[in-house]
């Protein structure tokens, strides 16, 4: 008996891992066997009687009974001692409960958790975002998925936007926010475009004119920032088409730095609109606009793995939140424009 015992109880690992694959790959429509099974003992081992277990779960005796035996013989040992009373547990059977009780719970807790998962309620949602967006857009973004979905783990990773197409390839991400790349793996989801707007600080003479040309630029200093972003490369190229050359240029590396330095009068710059808002709206940078040139403008774009089928739980909740903002106009909101 104990070492029937022994062998009975050293199995339990193997039979909840062998309940696991028969939960993924059972019938549909159908209890998995094994999880039956174990259903089944624990129903007699809390009722001590086969046939009120049977009721309990809408079973035949018959059915019940077999699958007790098959249970049984998948341990190598009786579980119950059959009394004229009724079926009490015998040494093997007290022993395999606890197990077979936390083997149920395990199963019920996991199908409440997919069950949050599919709905958004919980899980884990990875971002890799492009610099200007991180800094001006996913906060409003973030604080209104937050308030639909409190209890969604967040985790947020920056990066040019070739380093978080790598993050969305590589799978370190659920979603990624940048310029558009095209990838033969990637979809794209279009989601705003961003203005580039000339400002200078409140003293600069363009500050009262509000508009020029682009051959007045000559005289300027250009003030450029990140010489690896997409917004340094439409600076050069709006200045080169124009055959435009600036009298001097400052390259800074980040867009708060560039601010700055346009504020305090050092030179101009053309800047993302979404990250001037604060700016425009205190009048500590006065937008100025260009007559004769179209604004360069940068789209920005959700990127997924093509192969990663349809969002579930806090990446459908995620791109809806996406969808919702974007269809009220609140992705890269524009202040006002130049006169």
């Amino acid at each position: 008996m104990r070492g029937s015992l022994r062998r009975g109880v050293a199995s339990v690992q193997s039979i909840v891992m062998m309940l696991a694959i028969d939960l993924i790959y059972g019938p549909k429509g159908r209890i998995p066997m094994l999880l039956a099974q174990i259903e089944g003992f624990v129903a007699i081992a809390h009722s001590g009687n086969l046939s009120r277990a049977a009721v309990a779960l809408f079973l035949t005796q018959p059915a019940l009974t077999a699958r007790l035996r098959s249970l049984e013989d998948a341990l190598g040992t009786e579980l119950f001692v059959r009394t004229p009373r009724g079926m009490r547990l015998n040494d093997a059977g007290r022993a395999y409960l606890p197990y077979a009780e936390r083997a149920l719970a395990v199963v019920a807790e996991g199908r409440t958790a997919v069950g949050d998962l599919r709905t958004g309620a919980t899980g884990e949602l990875l971002i890799g975002a492009a610099p200007a967006i991180s800094t001006y857009v996913l906060p409003t973004i973030l604080k209104a998925y937050r308030v639909k979905y409190p209890q969604v783990r967040l985790g947020v990773r920056t990066g040019h936007s070739e380093e978080v197409l790598e993050m969305v390839l590589r799978e370190d991400v659920h979603v990624g926010l940048a310029r558009p790349i095209r990838h033969a793996d990637i979809e794209l989801i279009p989601l705003y475009e961003d203005e580039m707007v000339l400002v200078v600080s409140a003293r600069h003479s363009f500050a009262a004119k509000g508009r020029i040309k682009m051959e007045q630029l000559v005289t300027e200093r250009l003030i450029l920032f990140d010489r690896t972003s997409s917004y340094h490369d439409l600076t050069n190229a709006l200045f080169r088409e124009a055959g435009v050359v600036p009298q001097g240029v400052m390259e800074l590396d980040n867009i708060e730095a560039a601010k700055k330095m346009v504020q305090q009068g050092f030179g101009i710059a053309l800047l993302p609109r979404i990250a001037i808002a604060t700016e425009l709206r205190s009048r500590s940078l006065r937008p100025v606009k260009i007559t004769d040139a179209e604004p360069p403008r940068r789209p920005s774009v959700a990127l997924r793995r093509a192969d990663a089928g349809s969002p579930l739980g806090p990446v459908a909740g995620f791109l809806a939140t996406l969808d919702e903002l974007r269809s009220r106009g609140e992705l890269g909101k524009a202040e006002p424009r130049a006169r």
